[in-house]
């Protein structure tokens, strides 16, 4: 009678722990499948589905902090380029310089009535000459805002005489504004913009 007793005992406690073990695997499974069900949903809503040219593209959603570098070097090269390419006519000009100095403050526009001052466009509008930029690299300092970065870039003068090469040194900062519209679609701002260095580098004839 003891002896079947204790099979009993026994019984339940392999009975015991067997449920136990059972239990603590389904908790670890429902943890899992709960975890990567939380994963999926948000993976899903970090992807973007954009229909362009009759194809369905798929895009996925980062944070801005991710691609801050990008975007400041690009709102910092996309400014340079309305700034300083420039055609012979005075209308092109306005407008090109016009887009620029919504992504800057007004120590662009200093920049541009000096050089409105000086006859620089009219020497461009009268020598027929066309001004081209490609900005070479732009470094960026800090790590809060406003961003402190310098521009090095080269100007191609194109004129019936010949090609002249400039190397262009600005410096500046970039604040963020918050607000994006469709003149400034990073929402960024240059400010304290100044010219380093503006000067001959090549000549061709």
């Amino acid at each position: 009678m003891f002896t079947q007793l204790k099979n009993i005992d026994t019984a339940f406690k392999h009975i015991k722990q067997f449920s136990i073990f059972l239990i603590i695997g389904n908790v670890l499974t429902m943890c899992f499948c709960i975890y990567k069900s939380t994963q999926a949903v948000s993976l899903a809503h970090n992807q973007v589905h954009i229909l362009y040219n009759g194809k369905l593209l798929e895009a996925i959603a980062a944070e801005r902090k991710t691609n801050l570098p990008v975007e400041l070097r690009d709102h910092i090269k996309t400014f340079h380029e309305d700034f300083f390419d420039l055609s012979p006519d005075d209308k092109a000009i306005q407008a090109n310089v016009g887009k620029a100095l919504y992504l800057a403050d007004e120590s662009a526009k200093r920049q541009y009535d000096n050089l409105r001052e000086s006859g620089y466009y009219n020497n461009l509008i009268s020598a027929n000459i066309s001004q081209e930029i490609s900005v070479d690299s732009t470094r960026l300092e800090g790590n809060q805002w406003p961003y402190i970065f310098t521009c090095y870039a080269t100007e191609k003068l194109v004129r019936s005489s010949g090609t002249v090469y400039r190397k262009l040194v600005t410096q500046g900062e970039v604040r963020d504004i918050a607000i994006q519209t469709d003149n400034n679609p990073h929402g960024f701002l240059i400010q304290h913009w100044e010219i380093l260095a503006n000067r001959d580098t090549v000549v061709q004839k």
